[in-house]
């Protein structure tokens, strides 16, 4: 009995080290790392860049593999659009045939697209995908491209333009307003103080005042009578 259990201990002993080897191996899969923006938006015509980065544990050789993948935003299948491997490979059929440019590098981390003259319909989920044997295991990041009409921006900066032509003129004729109030107040003040002739209401609303006059009263009266005297027709 002792010899069997010994036996069957010792027969167990050799599948720890293998376990461990293999969790070491798949932690070793699992150094690779990819970066990609979760939402990029363009203007319908304007070419987008969709960016992708990556980075891994195992030096950068000719079996890199990169790839993107595509689904539409309603949902549906997903649809290879680009595959590198040495050298960049476009789709040749499909939405984004001759619309897919390579700008990335390998070498420094890199495996950004652009998408040219991209429309309304190319609304959907962008999936970056690489592969550096033996690092194949990695993260799924996804990029959401929304695609809008420029047109709509332009309308909101017409609003705003619209507004300010509004409210502008309006704002000056009441900046107008109160300067020539200001004005027309100051002239009435300098009147008051040097003294003028009133109309026959303000002079019985007012007080009759005794002696002299400022600012020589009694002579702009006595020009006003000598008028009033030549302008009178004898009976």
């Amino acid at each position: 009995m002792r010899r069997r259990g010994a036996a069957g201990a010792g027969g167990r002993l050799p599948l720890l080290p293998r376990g461990a080897l293999l969790l070491l191996g798949v932690c070793n899969a699992l150094s690779l790392e990819i970066k990609a923006s979760p939402k990029v938006r363009a203007f319908v015509g304007e070419q987008v860049l969709l960016k992708c980065s990556f980075k891994s544990s195992s030096p950068i050789t000719e079996n890199l593999l990169v790839d993107w993948t595509y689904r539409p935003l309603p949902g549906g299948p997903m649809e290879r659009i680009f595959h590198y491997q040495s050298i960049p490979y476009p789709t040749e059929a499909g939405k984004f045939k001759d619309r897919i440019t390579w700008v990335g590098n390998v070498a420094r981390g890199d495996a950004s697209i652009a998408l040219q003259s991209p429309r309304l319909s190319d609304n959907g989920t962008f999936i970056c995908s690489v592969k550096n044997p033996p690092d194949v295991y990695h993260n799924v990041p996804q990029t959401v491209l929304l695609v809008t009409e420029r047109g709509l921006a332009f309308q909101l900066s017409s609003a705003a333009l619209l507004s300010i032509l509004v409210f502008l003129p309006s704002t000056l004729v009441v900046v107008l307003l109160l300067v020539r109030m200001g004005r027309k107040f100051r002239v009435l003040k300098e009147k008051g103080k040097c003294g003028y002739k009133k109309s026959s209401i303000e002079v019985s609303d007012e007080p009759e005042h005794t002696g002299t006059a400022g600012c020589g009263g009694k002579i702009k009266e006595w020009c006003l009578n000598c008028v009033d005297t030549d302008e009178e027709d004898p009976y």
